[in-house]
């Protein structure tokens, strides 16, 4: 896969308004997940304005990527991702978490854009593993991307898959994990310490790269190498904040669940502003 050219700049004008977006959706919703929805805004801007072959006006295109969000409880990101790209209109993001609504806390297929229904966490590098067997057996050209969550990869599942995919030197496939540091129940390295994150990979047969995932020139660099290697799969080891860009949320796992308030969704907005 040959690098594409990008906008550094603009990108990271498109990752304040996604944040914009999340934020909004959240405070409309009065539930969800901020913080890990923030922490992986770059990671997704990264693939859906840079590596990911896909067309919004025909999400069943054959020649389509595949993205899974694993940690489907940041799907806000996601959201706020595909309706910029015009996957469905952005009018649509208020109806966050509301009964009948297609935009449900976890991301459940219908909503075009949406590859896989996730949210039980531990499962999505294992559909990812799937697609991308099924895609090296159909000889199709489709590269498969997975994010998950750190706290996530503490389940055996993770492992399994990550085991099968080195065997099958699944090299078509792109693991991301979201590394902010924190799970619902704190901080990763009080609840099961998972350091060194990128070595343990490379132990299962996966080529690893560590970034900052809030770097965008980082970010899609991560991805145009990973589509260079051949014989095994990657993964981009990214390091993040969560609650990226909020001062008042940023580590700070009082936000893993709690929406902001109207009154701190405008302070968030005026930082983000500025």
């Amino acid at each position: 896969m040959s690098a594409k050219k990008t906008d550094t700049a603009s990108l990271k004008k498109k990752a304040q308004q996604l944040r914009r977006d999340i934020l909004a959706m959240l405070c409309e919703a009065g539930s969800g997940h901020p913080g890990g929805s923030l922490s992986l805004v770059e990671l997704i801007v990264g693939l859906y304005f840079h590596a990911l072959r896909h067309r919004p006006g025909d999400p069943q295109w054959a020649g389509r990527d595949i993205f899974i969000l694993s940690k489907g409880h940041g799907c806000p990101a996601l959201y706020a991702a595909l309706a910029d790209c015009g996957y469905f209109p952005k009018e649509e993001l208020k109806t966050l978490r509301r009964l009948n609504s297609r935009l449900q806390g976890h991301p459940q297929r219908g909503l075009p854009g949406i590859e896989a229904s996730t949210g039980s966490l531990g499962q999505g590098l294992s559909i990812a593993n799937g697609i991308a067997l099924a895609a090296r057996l159909d000889r199709l050209d489709r590269r498969v991307y997975c994010i998950m969550g750190d706290g996530e990869i503490q389940e055996g599942q993770i492992w399994e898959a990550a085991l099968t995919a080195g065997h099958y030197k699944l090299d078509n496939l792109c693991g991301i994990i979201d590394n902010n540091g924190y799970q619902i129940d704190g901080r990763i390295e009080d609840t099961k310490n998972l350091a060194p994150i990128a070595d343990k990979w490379r132990s299962f047969n996966w080529h690893a790269i560590e970034i900052d995932g809030h770097d965008i020139g980082q970010v899609i660099a991560a991805y145009d190498e990973a589509g260079t290697i051949k014989g095994k799969p990657t993964m981009i080891v990214a390091r993040t904040v969560k609650g990226k860009g909020i001062s008042f949320m940023e580590c700070d796992n009082k936000w893993h669940g709690v929406a902001p308030s109207e009154d701190e969704f405008r302070k968030a907005i005026e930082e983000l502003n500025n």
